[in-house]
């Protein structure tokens, strides 16, 4: 005896094959996306491969100031001749300063807390020993207004004009800023012209006053400092 077919499970059976078919074609389907992200990155990856790093160009960094060469000074008014001038890194009558002062010479100190070569705009700073060490500046004190001082370098000489005398106090840093100044006497003040001071210590006057005070390195209270103009310029142009 044959058994009735179920018409009503039609559907069901339709809806069934249906979603059989539809998870078959699923993993195909995800593995092709799958291959076209691969394929993406792959190109994304050789195209940045294949692009040159950046260069970085850095500046040149400027090359470094000369320094200032060895000088001599002339002082015909105070019998000074061809005394020889070092210059240095530093400022008036520090440790290394006074170090080259006690071998007989002159100091010239240089740089962020010192002056200028000879015959630069600004100040030209000379310091030497009045008494000790021969006392090569012994007769500075008697160097008046109008008398010239010639700064020899090479071929060149540059005669200034002594414009006014100065006392300066190492007991006073207003004193001090006042000497080691671009314009002497004048801290802050823009340099227009060639300027030099010419100090040694007052060791007598500050004696005779009853002063006795001095510093680690022997220098007195008060310095005697001649100031002048650069008047005149001789000889051949230096290089640089």
């Amino acid at each position: 005896m044959s058994l009735p077919f179920p018409y009503r499970a039609v559907p069901a059976v339709l809806a069934g094959a249906a979603t059989a078919l539809l998870v078959a074609c699923t993993p195909s389907t995800a593995a092709g996306a799958a291959v076209s992200a691969s394929a993406s990155v792959s190109a994304s990856a050789s195209a940045t491969a294949a692009r040159p790093p950046a260069v970085v160009t850095r500046a040149a960094a400027p090359a470094p100031a000369s320094a200032p060469v060895e000088s001599t000074l002339s002082i015909p008014a105070a019998g000074i001749t061809g005394l020889r001038v070092v210059p240095y890194e530093g400022t008036t009558d520090d440790v290394p300063g006074t170090r080259i002062q006690d071998l007989g010479v002159a100091a010239s100190p240089y740089g962020k807390r010192g002056g200028v070569a000879p015959g630069q705009v600004g100040n030209f700073l000379i310091t030497a020993h009045r008494l000790s060490a021969g006392g090569p500046l012994g007769r500075l004190p008697a160097v008046e207004v109008g008398d010239t001082v010639q700064v020899t370098v090479g071929e060149v000489v540059y005669i200034y004009e002594i414009t006014e005398t100065r006392k300066t106090s190492f007991r006073s840093e207003r004193s001090l800023g006042e000497q080691r100044a671009a314009v002497p006497g004048k801290p802050g003040a823009a340099p227009t012209q060639a300027m030099i001071t010419i100090s040694t210590c007052a060791t007598p006057e500050d004696h005779a006053e009853g002063n006795f005070w001095s510093d680690a390195q022997g220098n007195p209270e008060h310095r005697i400092d001649k100031i002048g103009v650069l008047r005149k310029t001789s000889g051949a142009t230096p290089a640089g």
